[in-house]
C-alpha cells in the first residue's frame, strides 16, 4: 500500500506542477516578475521568474489534500493507513510548521525577484527563521548531551541557511539547481525510509514530483525559471527536512552513522558554495557580489556544454551521496570509507579543475591575478546578488 500511495503523491505532484509552471510562463510576466538579458546574464530571451511560485503551490495543493483525505478518515481508507493516523496528527503540525516558514522563505525570495533585496536583508530573514525553528525543534542532536544543545542548536542554524543560500548559488544555469534538488530529496527519502520513516519521506516524494514537473519547462533552454523565490525554498525545505528526518533509528541492525547522509548528499552544493565564496575572496570581493565563478560556470570554461555540465554535476551529487543509503548498517570503519569516497570524489574534482587553469595559463588563456578562465570573470561593476537565480543567469 505504501509504495501506491507515494507513487500517487509523486504522480500528482509532477502533474500539478507541470500545470502551475505553464500558468506561472503566463501569469509572472503581468506582476513584472521577467528576468532580462544582459551583463552577466546569458540567457537570450526575456523569461518569465514564477517556477518557484509554482513549486510551492504545487506542494501546497498535494500535501494539504492528501492530509484533508487522510484525516477525515473516509470508509474505504485502508488500515494500513489508518493505524498511522496518531502518528501523522503528530507530526502534521511539525511538518505544517516547516513548511510554513519555507513559504515566508518563499515570499522573501519573491519580493526579492521582483524589487531586489540586500543580501542584509535576505540572510537576516533567513537566519531568523531557522532561529524559529531552532527554538520550537531543537535542531540537530549529533548523539551529544543536553549541555551541547546551544551547540547544536547554532549549527543548525548555520546548516540551513547554509543550505537556503548554496542552492540560491546552484541557481545559475538551467536544470541545476531543480535536478541536484531532486537527486538529493530522492537519496533524503531512500535513506529514510530504510530505516522506517514515513511523514518525511511523503513530503519529500511530493518536492521530487514538483520539481520534475517544473524541470519540463526549465530544462534548456529554460522557458520558465524558479527565481530566488525557488532557490530559497528549496534549500530551506531541504535544509529543515533533513533535521527533522530520521536516517538512523536506535536497534541492533541499526547504527549512528547514518546522521552524517545530509554532508554527502550535499556535498556538491556545498563545494560550489565553499568555492566560490574563496574564490570572490581572493579577488578583494564580496561573496555576494555576482560573478561567472561557479562550479556549473567554470565547467561551461573548460569547453562543455550547458547541458553537460549539468549533467556531470548531477552525476556527481548521485555519485557522491549514493554511499548515503549503507550508512545506517555501517561500524566505524565502513562509515569512514563512504566519507573518505565521497571527499576523494570532490578531490578528484578540484585537482582536474586546478589542472585545467595551469594548462590554460601555460597557454595565455587565463588571467593570471585571479586563476580563472577570462569567460569566468566578474564585470568590472558591482550588484547584488543576481535575482535571476536563472538558467543561465548568475548569482
Amino acid at each position: 500500500m505504501f509504495p501506491v500511495v507515494g507513487a500517487a503523491l509523486l504522480l500528482s505532484a509532477f502533474a500539478l506542477s507541470v500545470l502551475f509552471c505553464g500558468l506561472a510562463r503566463v501569469a509572472a510576466p503581468r506582476f513584472g516578475l521577467v528576468d532580462r538579458p544582459g551583463g552577466r546574464k546569458a540567457h537570450q530571451r526575456p523569461t518569465p521568474l514564477g517556477g518557484g511560485v509554482a513549486i510551492w503551490l504545487t506542494m501546497a495543493w498535494v500535501l494539504g489534500l492528501g492530509a484533508a483525505v487522510v484525516l477525515g478518515k473516509p470508509a474505504w481508507l485502508p488500515d494500513e493507513l489508518t493505524r498511522h493516523l496518531g502518528g501523522l496528527r503528530e507530526r502534521g503540525g511539525e511538518l505544517a510548521w516547516i513548511l510554513a516558514l519555507a513559504s515566508a522563505v518563499m515570499v522573501m525570495g519573491l519580493l526579492d525577484d521582483r524589487f531586489g533585496l540586500g543580501w542584509k536583508l535576505r540572510l537576516g530573514v533567513q537566519f531568523a527563521l531557522a532561529t524559529v525553528f531552532v527554538v520550537r525543534w531543537g535542531g540537530f542532536t549529533l548523539f551529544l548531551p543536553p549541555g551541547f544543545r546551544p551547540l547544536t542548536g547554532a549549527l543548525t542554524v548555520v546548516w540551513i541557511v547554509g543550505l537556503t543560500n548554496s542552492f540560491n548559488f546552484l541557481d545559475n544555469m538551467d536544470g541545476l539547481a531543480a535536478s541536484v534538488g531532486l537527486i538529493a530529496a530522492a537519496l533524503f527519502a531512500t535513506a529514510q525510509v530504510m530505516v522506517g520513516s514515513l511523514f518525511v519521506p511523503a513530503v519529500l516524494l511530493v518536492l521530487i514530483g514538483a520539481l520534475a514537473g517544473f524541470l519540463v519547462h526549465n530544462h534548456y533552454p529554460a522557458r520558465l525559471f524558479m527565481g530566488d523565490a525557488g532557490s530559497n525554498y528549496l534549500g530551506f525545505l531541504l535544509g529543515a527536512l533533513t533535521v527533522t528526518g530520521t536516517f538512523t533509528r536506535y536497534g541492533p541492525e541499526f547504527t549512528r552513522y547514518g546522521v552524517l547522509a545530509p554532508l554527502l548528499v550535499m556535498a556538491v552544493p556545498l563545494y560550489d558554495t565553499v568555492s566560490v565564496i574563496m574564490i570572490r575572496l581572493r579577488e578583494g570581493r564580496s561573496p555576494f557580489q555576482a560573478d561567472r565563478s561557479h562550479f556549473s560556470h567554470r565547467l561551461v570554461d573548460r569547453g562543455l556544454s550547458p547541458v553537460r555540465a549539468v549533467g556531470t554535476i548531477d552525476l556527481v551529487t548521485l555519485a557522491g551521496g549514493l554511499g548515503t543509503l549503507l550508512l545506517h548498517r555501517l561500524g566505524p570503519f565502513g562509515a569512514s570509507v563512504v566519507v573518505a569516497q565521497t571527499v576523494c570524489l570532490l578531490g578528484v574534482v578540484a585537482v582536474l579543475e586546478v589542472s585545467t587553469v595551469r594548462s590554460e595559463r601555460r597557454n595565455g588563456e587565463a588571467k593570471p591575478e585571479s586563476g580563472l578562465p577570462r569567460a569566468a570573470q566578474s564585470e568590472p561593476e558591482t550588484e547584488p546578488e543576481s535575482r535571476a537565480g536563472t538558467g543561465a543567469g548568475v548569482v
